[in-house]
């Protein structure tokens, strides 16, 4: 072994990944005359507000495991350095307390833990095997005895059964350019895991759309993540979304900041390009007249498929595009039909999860 002093440190070694990713980043956007990519690092650890494990029986024992995702291969898991201090602090204090709890302990297979800046926690217990009144019973004490440790709500998951003993979210506050914005994460729902750098990339989009007077289309929009904090600089803010749960939550959280110009609907890409063409709306939305909006911006989020061909073909006709995307290689392929319509005008890295390959990014773009 070298001496110690001579290994990398931490630090060292995140920004190793970081200038690598830079590069890859930078090279898949160099035929678009993009210009360099402003990179928004991670912390190196503690940065995850959201984690899973599945649970490992072994005698009168059990533990935490993960599996490597390229031999598969199971090992155990104590502390986890991406986590944040919530989480590690609550791993093992769950594990201890149903350690000789047979009700609570028997046929677990899983904890999810889902956090938030603001130190809430909320742990899902799930099991092979039916939840009754006597777990129900067990489960109600362990929050009770877990109120020591601030705000805790537990979950209880089996097959066709989702078991709330309070509630099953948490609300986060992101603080955006100087102002609070208030979001409900729920269970099972999408919501960005690396809080600092999601911050990073609300300004970002923040900054690159400046102060207008016209009026924001956002497609892919969650649980109004982007949308909030951007209705400040528009006119009015319309988001679509497929997902019923993000969408109710979103327009909760519209009403937890009393934003007043900002409207989400759960509506498909490739309904709203339709509708966007001049075709029906769908008979629930009849009152969402897209006539009345003035469209100059759009926003867009993608899953890693990127845009299908009518939603592409449909942001080229804005005048300008800011496009948040989760695999740079299919964001790349849509600039090959972006390109002869817009410039990229700005790009961003956003280090969403340092240490593995994925890169977070962002272009903007305006019309030629």
């Amino acid at each position: 072994m070298g001496n110690p002093s001579q290994e990398p440190t931490l630090a060292a070694l995140y920004n190793e990944q970081l200038q690598e990713k830079e590069h890859r980043l930078n090279t898949l956007l160099a035929p678009f005359s993009s210009p360099k990519a402003s990179v928004f690092p991670s912390p190196p650890q503690h940065y995850r507000m959201r984690a899973e494990f599945r649970v490992w029986h072994e005698g009168d024992d059990l533990f935490y495991v993960m599996f490597n995702p390229e031999t598969r291969e199971k090992y155990r898991v104590d502390q986890l350095p991406a986590a944040n201090l919530r989480i590690n602090q609550l791993m093992p204090l769950v594990l201890d307390y149903v350690r000789d709890k047979e009700i609570l302990r028997r046929k677990l297979f899983q904890v999810d833990f889902l956090t938030s800046t603001t130190g809430e926690a909320l742990i899902s217990m799930l099991y092979h095997k039916a939840l009754d009144d006597e777990w129900q019973a067990a489960i109600e004490q362990m929050q009770q005895d877990f109120s020591a440790y601030g705000k805790v709500d537990f979950i209880g998951r089996a097959r066709k059964q989702k078991v709330l003993v309070h509630c099953d979210r948490v609300t986060e506050c992101l603080t955006v350019n100087g102002q609070d914005y208030y979001f409900e994460h729920i269970e099972n729902s999408f919501t960005q895991p690396n809080a600092s750098v999601n911050i990073k990339m609300i300004e970002w989009a923040c900054a690159v759309a400046g102060d207008t007077q016209h009026d924001l289309l956002e497609l892919y929009c969650g649980n109004g993540n982007f949308s909030l904090p951007l209705a400040k600089h528009f006119r009015n803010v319309l988001g679509t979304e497929i997902s019923r749960n993000s969408v109710t939550s979103a327009q909760t959280n519209i009403a937890l900041n009393n934003i007043t110009n900002a409207r989400i609907e759960r509506l498909p890409a490739e309904e709203c390009a339709a509708a966007m063409r001049g075709e029906m709306l769908p008979s629930r939305l009849q009152d969402m007249r897209l006539q009345d909006y003035d469209f100059k911006t759009v926003l867009v989020d993608p899953p890693r498929a990127g845009l299908d061909a009518d939603t592409l073909a449909m942001v080229g006709e804005f005048e300008h595009i800011i496009y948040i995307s989760c695999n740079p290689e299919t964001l790349a392929e849509n600039l090959v039909a972006l390109q002869a319509t817009h410039n990229v005008e700005a790009a961003a890295l956003f280090d969403q999860f340092p240490f593995t390959h994925h890169i977070e990014a962002g272009v903007y773009l305006s019309k030629k």
